[in-house]
């Protein structure tokens, strides 16, 4: 039978990968539900090539929108706007894996849902496992739900794990998070104070939106991967690396406790990760490009400076802090990227509002997402406290 999905952030670049996946293999899977924020004109295409049971729009001037011009074409696509509707196609039982695409916070709460309901969730949203922690870990198991990472480095780390996951305290040393380094790896660090948002969200290897793309050129977003390799695989934070591979040949790496690397190679083409994540235990092809080892360039590594990329510590420091304390990180630095892609504040001051915010912060005890969800709303209030003492 087909697998029927529900994408969560169907009109980003990975719901938009997702679906070029799913075209190629329309007798293994179908389409239950798409989400969206504001883009109509793609929703409605992807409404007419996949003919999905239910559409979720963010907020309601859009839904009615796509809603209006989905009734003119005929189609049974039915539009949803409510408050509870991505946790509604998250768990809805007739669905069976869930691509959680949403970038930020927001994801966490349709995330939980899809835990709960013991759905295979494939999840591309950092902010679940940043934010939700070891709540949302708790949600996995209880509700016997299939949690696979669809990041490329996360995913290689899965690829390049023994199959048994009892047996990896016993035969892993670490495992090594490569990075691009973004834009600015070679870029003088006295003049990152000019860098403009234009400037921040051209990656040099990966088409990405603009959030994400911020978060890659400070390394943030690596930061993120360290909190969420953390948890994925049960490491000690003393157990992840990162190392600079700007190739993004090498997507990350296994060190065993022999010394013997397992790594895994690719093309930078996130059908690959996705291809995996939605076929898993089985391969199916992907669309990507073969890698030509006759053809491939030199692969060079190096440490991360931490002038250049001052936040990417910061992932050791929560991880090792009180419960909530990552939720604060992610909350702060989702704020100061907006105000600097919004021209606010500078690019170097972004650290500065994630170190202000961590700084003297005391996070409460923490016993379920209700506690999470005030943890990110108060972080993001200090955080834009101190987004305002640095605007000129």
């Amino acid at each position: 039978m087909k697998q029927r999905l529900t994408v969560l952030g169907s009109t980003g670049s990975i719901g938009v990968n997702t679906l070029d996946v799913v075209a190629r293999h329309p007798d293994r899977f179908e389409v239950f539900a798409l989400s969206a924020a504001r883009q109509v004109d793609l929703m409605l295409a992807q409404c007419q090539r996949f003919e999905p049971e239910f559409a979720v729009m963010a907020s309601a001037p859009h839904a009615r929108e796509l809603a209006g011009r989905l009734a003119q074409t005929g189609l049974r696509t039915r539009v949803l706007d409510a408050s509870d509707a991505l946790e509604r196609i998250s768990s809805d039982p007739q669905v069976d894996v869930v691509m959680a695409a949403i970038v930020g916070a927001a994801g966490l709460a349709p995330c939980m849902a899809a835990a709960r309901a013991g759905k295979r969730l494939l999840l591309a949203n950092k902010e679940a496992l940043v934010v939700g922690g070891a709540v949302f870990l708790d949600a996995v198991r209880e509700g016997g739900a299939q949690l696979l990472p669809i990041d490329s480095e996360h995913s290689a780390i899965f690829q390049s794990l023994p199959e048994d996951p009892a047996t990896w305290s016993r035969r892993v040393e670490k495992i090594i998070l490569t990075a691009s380094g973004g834009p600015f790896r070679e870029r003088a660090v006295d003049t990152l104070h000019l860098v403009t948002p234009d400037q921040a969200c051209a990656h040099p290897n990966w088409v990405m939106g603009r959030k994400i793309s911020v978060d890659s050129a400070t390394m943030m977003n690596k930061a993120l991967e360290v909190i969420e390799a953390s948890y994925l695989f049960g490491m000690a934070p003393a157990q992840i690396e990162v190392v600079i591979h700007p190739q993004s040949i090498i997507h990350s790496l296994v060190q065993y406790r022999d010394t013997s690397v397992v790594a895994q190679l690719g093309t930078p083409d996130m059908r690959v990760p996705i291809a995996y994540g939605l076929s898993w235990p089985e391969r199916v092809a992907s669309g990507a490009q073969a890698l030509d080892f006759r053809a491939l360039p030199t692969m060079t590594f190096d440490a991360p400076d931490p002038r250049r990329f001052p936040g990417l510590q910061l992932a050791w420091e929560v991880l090792t802090a009180s419960t909530g304390s990552t939720a604060v990180l992610n909350a702060a630095n989702e704020v100061a990227v907006q105000a600097f892609l919004d021209t606010r504040i500078r690019f170097d001051q972004i650290h500065q509002v994630n170190r202000r915010t961590l700084d003297g912060w005391a996070v409460p005890v923490v016993s379920g997402v209700g506690d999470l969800l005030e943890i990110d709303r108060e972080a993001r209030q200090r955080a834009d406290g101190f987004v305002k003492t640095l605007e000129t």
